[in-house]
């Protein structure tokens, strides 16, 4: 029992020792120097909490809702790509994992699991991460079956007009695994000695057309609610809370 980890740095440690280099180097790092994921760890780091005495905590509860649904903490799991990578069960243990702790799943364009496969796993609230490809029609598609499916929302990417330069998925010559969504409808297989096959699929298929006018398209095909996923300035922020009251 001692051995079992007790903090999320300890988890981290466990994970660089039982995935491939490759694969935890993948989900470890960031693009370029990394200035980036460093600086956001630092910043986390200075958030500091101001405690307040003599206040009843006998009885806590963090349960909030987002978008009117009920989930046990004011978090969500985050969209994230390629999970069997890290387990053979991927998005599908995950779904299952949010489900038993109530909070909210966002699913991954690239996941390597289905809409479907996800949908169909177990009970909970999920949100569908988008990624705009140059193919209007796919990216139309996943939104439709994300809706059959039972999605509750969609998670628009908008910080994402090119793929960052992953250094270490260059080093590794990083290989995507099958992207199941994009089964029969993106090719995989790209020849790119110059960085890893994600970067170059990345590059090949995303829209980097993508403005604020194409807010207004995604709106017109789905009934779901829209996430803007990716917002990083207040002058952003303020334009897009402007065109909310616009529409």
């Amino acid at each position: 029992m001692g051995d079992d980890p007790v903090n999320l740095n300890e988890y981290q440690e466990l994970a660089k020792q039982a995935l491939p280099k490759m694969y935890y180097d993948y989900f470890a790092g960031g693009s370029e120097d990394q200035h980036t994921l460093k600086e956001n760890v630092e910043a986390f780091k200075r958030i500091t909490l101001r405690p307040r005495i003599l206040v009843d905590v006998s009885k806590i509860d963090m349960s909030t809702t987002i978008l009117g649904y009920k989930t046990s903490a004011p978090i969500m799991i985050a969209p994230t790509g390629m999970h069997k990578l890290a387990h053979p069960e991927g998005e599908v243990l995950t779904a299952r994992a949010a489900g038993a702790c109530n909070v909210i799943m966002g699913l991954s364009s690239v996941s390597t699991c289905t809409i479907e496969e996800v949908a169909s796993s177990c009970n909970g609230v999920r949100f569908f991460q988008l990624y705009v490809l140059k193919k209007r029609e796919i990216s139309a598609m996943m939104v439709k079956r994300a809706e059959m499916n039972g999605f509750k929302a969609i998670l628009l990417t908008v910080d994402t007009p090119k793929p960052g330069r992953r250094e270490a998925d260059i080093k590794n010559k990083m290989i995507a695994p099958q992207l199941k969504n994009f089964e029969g409808l993106v090719s995989t297989n790209v020849e790119d000695d110059a960085g890893s096959q994600i970067e170059a699929l990345a590059a090949r298929t995303l829209d980097s057309s993508l403005s604020w006018k194409d807010i207004a398209w995604l709106k017109s095909i789905t009934k779901l609610p829209i996430l803007v996923k990716g917002i990083l300035t207040r002058e952003d922020g303020k334009a897009m809370s402007l065109l909310s009251l616009c529409n």
